[in-house]
């Protein structure tokens, strides 16, 4: 029979595990969040670089006007998508930041 002192140490080491295997899936989701972001924000650059392109060689306000207004729409689809795919990366992250930490919840419930 495991003495108390044993079976303290047993369980630190299964926390400290599950402890690092939690922090390596929050750094990697993190940083696929941030690649994600950094992504988006060079489109998000490339796109308004482009409508300014366009902007600026236009001959009338109907042309500007639509310009802008099939810019806007396409921003604005652009931001749903992207928010959507990060609240994806953002619930992923929660759960296999929380995966290690299953088993050991698990076993405090038994």
């Amino acid at each position: 029979m495991a003495t108390p002192f044993e079976a303290l140490n047993e369980s630190s080491k299964e926390f400290i595990n599950s402890t690092m295997k939690s922090v390596n899936a929050l750094s990697q989701g993190l940083q696929a969040i941030a690649t994600e972001a950094a992504d988006y924000s060079k489109r998000s650059f490339n796109d308004g670089s482009i409508l300014l392109e366009k902007l600026a060689s236009t001959k009338s306000a109907e042309q500007a006007f639509a310009a802008q207004s099939l810019f806007s729409k396409k921003a604005y689809e652009g931001f749903v998508s992207q928010a959507a795919k990060f609240g994806e990366l953002y619930a992923d992250l929660a759960k296999e930041a929380y995966r290690p930490f299953e088993l050991a919840v698990a076993k405090v419930g038994k």
